[in-house]
């Protein structure tokens, strides 16, 4: 096609380099015939009220440098084809409602060298590629599979492998869902108010080669399945 109808607009395919629409009270989808605009190297679609999926065809626009959908209320995943963007250096997807996996492909954009990357405040789900780990920033987990809530935060199952939560004013019990975190090598919650007992699912947690759980307020009986740790060296349940 020569031209591209978006929100009743008509847009050249061959002259179309920038599509700045910020706060113009767009609505209902993104739809996927801008991947048609394949010269645009800056696209602003923010603070509307855009919802549905980012559209693959998104993948087309190999020229941006700019894309900006912050503030709408976007969900599904991130598509994959957004690695295909390489000459991105400005990335904004906060503040909207996307879930499910990061697509490794996002890798290939060069985020360190990159002016901005924000996809903080969705709802995406580790395990998090690891280019972008340090940039994930809040997310809301809470339909996230995979992870495990303890003391209102969200761990990663897979890539929780150190838990230091001593001197944090805890109290009530050690969840039972800390034996979910089977690749825990080192967890630490001494120095807290935490009652009640050992949980027995502290035996799921067999890579523990460090347990602090001293100055709490335990009770009961040490379980036994604490037996099954045989990779502790330090283990301290006591003042």
């Amino acid at each position: 096609p020569t031209e591209v109808t978006l929100w009743g607009e008509v847009y050249s395919v061959e002259d179309t380099d920038t599509l700045y629409l910020p706060y113009s009270g767009l609505t209902g989808v993104i739809p996927p015939e801008i991947g048609n605009l394949t010269n645009l190297t800056y696209l602003r679609l923010d603070d509307n009220q855009l919802t549905g999926e980012i559209p693959s065809e998104i993948g087309n626009l190999s020229n941006l440098t700019n894309l900006n959908l912050y503030g709408n209320q976007l969900t599904g995943s991130i598509p994959p084809e957004i690695g295909n963007l390489t000459n991105l250096t400005y990335l904004n997807l906060y503040g909207n409602q996307l879930t499910g996996e990061i697509p490794i492909e996002i890798c290939n954009l060069n985020i360190g060298e990159m002016n901005y990357f924000i996809i903080s405040n969705n709802q995406l789900c580790p395990p998090y590629p690891s280019c972008v780990e340090d940039y994930v920033g809040e997310q809301d987990l809470s339909n996230c599979e995979g992870v495990v809530e303890l003391w209102g935060e969200y761990y990663s199952i897979e890539n929780t492998t150190e838990l230091d939560l001593s001197y944090n004013g805890f109290t009530g019990e050690i969840p039972s869902e800390i034996g979910n975190l089977t690749n825990l090598t080192d967890l630490r919650l001494d120095n807290n108010q935490l009652t009640g007992s050992i949980p027995p699912e502290i035996g799921n947690l067999t890579n523990l080669t460090k347990l602090y759980l001293y100055n709490n307020l335990l009770t009961g009986s040490i379980p036994s399945e604490i037996g099954n740790l045989t990779n502790l060296i330090t283990l301290r349940l006591g003042i």
